[in-house]
């Protein structure tokens, strides 16, 4: 347990911002996988979803929730995936 004041209102600050970092990580992954799963089944509808996907991603990594570079490789990944069937 916080001994002082200020590790205290540290500590409700951090479950706060645990709870916010939550649903935005959440959000994100369904996103993502959602975008899989469209690019699999309905490659002429996956453009949208996958540009949802890469919004989430830039939003997260923007505020903090993921690391820039692994929102810069999950895009890179769905981008692949997505040209390699539009080319097709």
């Amino acid at each position: 347990m916080a001994n002082t004041k200020s590790a205290q209102k540290k500590n409700r600050a951090d479950i706060k911002k645990r709870a916010s970092n939550v649903i935005v990580r959440s959000k994100t992954r369904s996103l993502v996988i959602k975008a899989r799963k469209a690019v699999d089944k309905t490659p002429d509808t996956a453009g949208k979803d996958v540009l949802n996907a890469s919004s989430a991603l830039d939003n997260a990594a923007s505020k903090g929730v993921i690391h820039p570079n692994t929102a810069a490789r999950k895009k890179s990944r769905l981008a692949k995936k997505l040209n390699k069937i539009e080319a097709k």
